[in-house]
């Protein structure tokens, strides 16, 4: 059988991920990215708001992950360690699974990074610069353990960052060696399967769903800064 792009010739579109699974994606990539900046120049206000962008992002998330599309929740990909190490197997042995939504290592990826940077911005909200800037919750704790919590906030980041570059790494993988593009359907939400691999009826949720969580976990955020 031919194939293309190393799928099969005859291989199906599938709409895989939803448009407010995507935006998420793509809003967290920015939001670290802008944090990662402005913490870099000082601009504590701004890496502020970047903060609790990504920590509104991340609650979306988990609740997404509860009641939105197919292969958004954590029901259609999170699997035992069993399955991982199968995975692994049979892709280490040249004969690489395909799997619509997340494969299982790649919902260890998911998990692991929602946790870091949950912890990373949760961190953040007692954070303080020894200057000026102060968290929207420093008061709660105070001076002294504050400035534990600060270090625990730089710690958290070396390790985002290490997994966010790991991360990376296996997107390059997945697309020179197993000829498998995890980038564009991020984007177009479309993935091309082999017909035997493609899923039949896929669970959808209204946009109207997300936008509502994703105010309410907007307005929780801002709520955070009424309290300082």
């Amino acid at each position: 059988m031919g194939e293309y792009d190393g799928k099969p010739a005859d291989a199906v579109t599938v709409r895989v991920w939803d448009r407010p699974l995507r935006l998420f994606h793509w809003a967290l990539v920015l939001c670290l990215a802008g944090s990662w900046i402005t913490a870099e120049q000082g601009m504590m206000d701004w890496h502020e708001r970047f903060g609790l962008t990504a920590l509104a992002l991340v609650v979306f998330r988990l609740i997404w992950g509860v009641v939105g599309g197919e292969f958004a929740r954590f029901s259609s990909f999170v699997r035992g360690p069993g399955a991982v190490v199968t995975y692994l197997r049979e892709t280490l042995a040249g004969r690489h699974p395909e799997y619509a939504g997340h494969n299982p290592l790649g919902a260890l990826a998911v998990l692991a990074l929602l946790l870091l940077v949950g912890v990373q911005a949760g961190l953040g909200l007692f954070a303080n610069d020894d200057i000026l800037y102060e968290g929207p919750l420093y008061h709660l704790v105070g001076s002294s353990l504050s400035g534990t919590l600060t270090g625990w906030h730089h710690w958290t980041f070396d390790i985002l960052l290490i997994a966010v570059i790991v991360h990376v790494a296996a997107v390059i993988v997945y697309m020179v060696f197993l000829r498998d593009d995890l980038i564009l359907p991020m984007i177009t939400g479309v993935k091309r399967m082999a017909p035997q691999d493609a899923p039949g009826r896929i669970r959808r949720t209204p946009w109207w769903v997300a936008l509502a969580i994703l105010a309410v976990c907007a307005a929780g955020a801002y709520g955070l800064t009424l309290l300082a």
